[in-house]
């Protein structure tokens, strides 16, 4: 078994609801490949997550509060899949450090511990488990 295969099968023990979004992600990315704009491969990766049997609310609304009270603004997450993992989809060449800001709001905003954001731009598909409780430990912690 080689490194690859070691960090899968740990991922998947250890979350295995992720595990199965990845697999969707890779299914959509071996199918299109790259190149395609990032509306694309979210309609295939609605299309493949409901083949999977993962539930997910597309472009769900995150409110954000403050002080106790509901702020007219929001955001809207990509998907979310079992009512408590945030997927965000990107085309892009590289992932810039606004997008893990923007997903850190995202889970700040719901509370979610987890994220994915899963990149199909590139010949191979890269994607990031972003954790809220990582992501806000300050360097002490």
């Amino acid at each position: 078994m080689n490194a690859d295969e070691e960090i899968r099968d740990d991922t998947r023990e250890r979350d295995p609801q992720t595990y199965a979004i990845i697999g969707a992600c890779m299914a959509v990315h071996t199918e299109l490949g790259n190149g395609f704009a990032e509306s694309v491969y979210q309609d295939a990766l609605a299309v493949e997550l409901r083949a999977s049997s993962i539930p997910f609310l597309r472009e769900r609304k995150l409110q954000v509060t403050y002080k106790g009270q509901l702020l007219q603004s929001y955001y809207k997450a990509d998907f979310v899949c079992y009512e408590s993992i945030i997927v965000e989809c990107k085309a892009v060449t590289a992932f810039a450090p606004t997008h893990d800001l923007q997903v850190l709001n995202y889970l700040k905003a719901t509370r979610f511990e987890r994220a994915l954001l899963v990149n199909f731009a590139l010949p191979r598909l890269y994607y990031k488990r972003l954790i809220l409780s990582q992501m806000i430990a300050g360097p002490d912690t």
